[in-house]
């Protein structure tokens, strides 16, 4: 059920799979792994390719969404309080290219909780910071300015945990996140057991064909064995 803030529109929670989420760390260990989740899924669920990492990272999480309100974004940080061991923090900020809606301070709060990073349809700062302790950013844009503080006594408009557009996907709380080197891709919830199953098929067969590669196949081998490249 919803509950009521006084600085928040909507305030929602959703049940989280640990036991899935294990699935989706194991794919997340193969080359190129938001790859093979947009392939499973018809190359659907891929956000922008604008969205990219701050630094060479991957991560992969159910996803606490947040809207923020167009024209006044404030940093999101009652998501902080919400977000659980294993979370992708996920934010639409209207791809703001020039306010900055996560840093440093937020990142290593978020890391206390387990938090395991975030997707900014927008902007991020910090990254030197962020990189340090090892907890990513995939942002449109890096600018040093931030938002108005916590301290502004300002209203903070944004919802959390409702139904976004990040990236040009549609991304519901608790919808899984894939993101790389490459990009982010979403997994919607309601399919997440089918596609992790086919994501990890994939996994193996690449390896294999990796290996036959390495052996000096050719691509008539290739499709033979494997019936693709």
């Amino acid at each position: 059920m919803p509950e009521a803030c006084n600085d928040l529109r909507v305030f929602n929670d959703f049940e989280r799979n640990p036991e899935l989420l294990k699935k989706f760390d194991k794919v997340l260990s193969a080359l190129s792994a938001a790859a093979i989740f947009a392939d499973v899924q018809y190359r659907t669920g891929v956000m922008d390719s604008a969205i990219k990492p701050a630094f060479r990272s991957k991560v992969t999480g159910q996803a606490v969404t947040v809207q923020l309100s167009k024209g006044d974004l404030v940093d999101p940080l009652k998501a902080l309080e919400m977000g659980q061991e294993g979370d992708v923090i996920v934010v639409d900020a209207g791809g703001d290219l020039n306010t900055s809606v996560c840093g440093g301070l937020m990142g290593g709060l978020a890391q206390n909780r387990g938090i395991r990073g975030m997707i900014v349809d927008g902007a991020g700062r910090d990254t030197d910071e962020l990189e340090e302790i090892n907890w990513p950013i995939w942002t449109r844009a890096i600018t040093p300015r931030g938002t108005h503080t916590m301290f502004s006594e300002r209203r903070e408009e944004l919802s959390i945990n409702v139904p976004i557009a990040c990236g040009g996907v549609v991304v519901n709380p608790g919808d899984f996140i894939v993101a790389d080197l490459m990009g982010v891709v979403v997994v919607p919830l309601e399919s997440a057991e089918e596609v992790v199953r086919l994501a990890q098929e994939q996994a193996d067969r690449e390896v294999a064909t990796r290996a036959w590669v390495a052996q000096g196949k050719t691509v008539e081998d290739l499709l033979n064995e494997f019936g693709r490249i």
